[in-house]
């Protein structure tokens, strides 16, 4: 149970508060409501240039970090197609610190054309190294837009294409800050060893005064029902043979999630889950397979992927895949294998809750889904799963025509098509 207590500035700032006593050290955690899903389709990787940029100084304080060393805290940040989120732990007799950090530089971040080239060629390594040369890097590049033909998280979060970073000029800087960068779109959590009346004083002291910013109605294009199978090929300078697999399912917020989460559990997690047991164990077909769920926000994906074992085919690799989704549909779950699955999920969520990092991002996650405390019911929504509302999403998403197969071929095997 994460006990909080919240409140809501004037200009539309929620805050939490979570009074850990256990520990010395405090965490200031700020999620912003916008990730890759908001950029427009010429101007893709802004969300993520845009937390390079945030570390980039702000008017008052042009070196972020250095500040913050000197009082012993850490920080950093991440984004993805839904939000973006920043932290800073630092031991709680320096709280202070890290309210004014954060709400200078919400408040006027520092615009150089400097900072701009500098962090633009950062991203722009980082598109080249993790997403271009790295084997199996591009994945993603390809098996977004292959799953996706209307959302937009049909690009990833680096970007659609490299030259959308390259050719971010200020303008567009300035223009996405002042849209997503403000109170209004922001949720703080103050976890540790914190007061909720101090928290309160030093949020009104630090952001009461920073303007809410324009209100904006977000109008993202939904995906429509998949209708039929959709197949790519590619060939690369990869060690092995890969296929990935994805199927559209519940949102984060729909019915049946929880159960398709249990899924990939089912079928991945541990040396005891079904695939691994009967594929690479048993049957010896793959060297490694995998399931999960991605989480999204709006319209999710179901992930398989895997590396077929020497002299096997990707063609027989993906036909074991569907004998065994074919078996969830219609075979028995034990209530032990269930048990055991749902089990690892609460011990997860316990695990979590040893940590005020953790637990700052996790109430600013649910409070963003639209309640808190809807983190303190999670686990029990996961252990309220029954064998029959698993048959009943395997049967629903586990469907050619709501398939999406990328073959990621190592171009020495020469696979003729």
């Amino acid at each position: 149970m994460v006990n909080y207590k919240k409140f809501t500035l004037d200009n539309g700032l929620r805050v939490l508060v979570h009074e850990d006593p256990t520990t010395a050290m405090a965490c200031l955690n700020i999620l912003y409501d916008v990730g890759a899903r908001d950029e427009s389709e010429d101007k893709t990787g802004f969300a993520h240039l845009f937390e390079h940029l945030m570390f980039g100084g702000s008017v008052n304080i042009p070196n972020y970090d250095a500040p913050l060393q000197r009082v012993g805290g850490e920080n950093n940040a991440f984004t993805s197609n839904d939000i973006t989120n920043y932290y800073i732990t630092l031991p709680a007799a320096n709280l202070e610190t890290a309210f004014w950090l954060e709400s200078d530089r919400m408040l006027s971040l520092a615009f150089s054309e400097q900072s701009l080239e500098v962090q633009r060629n950062v991203v722009c390594e980082e598109f080249k190294q993790r997403y271009l040369n790295q084997p199996y890097g591009d994945v993603w590049l390809k098996l977004r837009p292959l799953a996706y033909k209307t959302h937009p998280y049909r690009w990833a979060t680096i970007g659609k294409e490299l030259k959308h970073i390259e050719e971010a000029g200020m303008e567009d800087v300035k223009a996405f800050f002042y849209k997503h960068y403000n109170p209004q779109s922001a949720i703080m959590v103050v976890a540790g060893a914190v007061n909720f009346e101090e928290v309160k004083s030093l949020t009104e002291k630090w952001f009461a005064d920073i303007p809410a910013g324009e209100t904006y109605v977000r109008n993202i294009p939904q995906e429509p029902v998949q209708t039929e199978a959709r197949k790519e090929i590619v060939y690369a300078d990869v060690p092995l043979d890969n296929i990935f697999m994805t199927f559209h399912g519940p949102d984060r917020l729909a019915d049946g999630y929880h159960a398709v989460d249990l899924i990939s559990d089912i079928l991945s997690r541990g040396q005891s889950s079904r695939l691994y047991r009967s594929l690479v164990k048993e049957k010896q077909l793959f060297s490694e397979i995998n399931a999960y769920v991605m989480g999204s926000i709006d319209t999710n994906l179901f992930v398989l992927e895997g590396k077929p074992s020497e002299g096997i085919s990707l063609e027989e690799g993906e036909a074991a895949i569907w004998e065994e989704l074919e078996r969830l549909k219609t075979d028995e779950i034990t209530e032990n294998e269930l048990i055991k699955v749902k089990n690892k999920i609460e011990s997860t969520m316990v695990f979590a809750e040893l940590s005020i990092l953790d637990k700052a991002m996790n109430l600013a996650y649910y409070e963003l889904l639209g309640d808190a405390n809807q983190l303190n019911l999670e686990t029990q929504k996961y252990l309220a799963v029954t064998d029959a509302e698993i048959k009943k999403q395997a049967k629903t998403i586990f469907t050619k025509e709501n398939s999406s197969t990328l073959y990621y071929y190592a171009k020495e095997t020469e696979h003729a098509e």
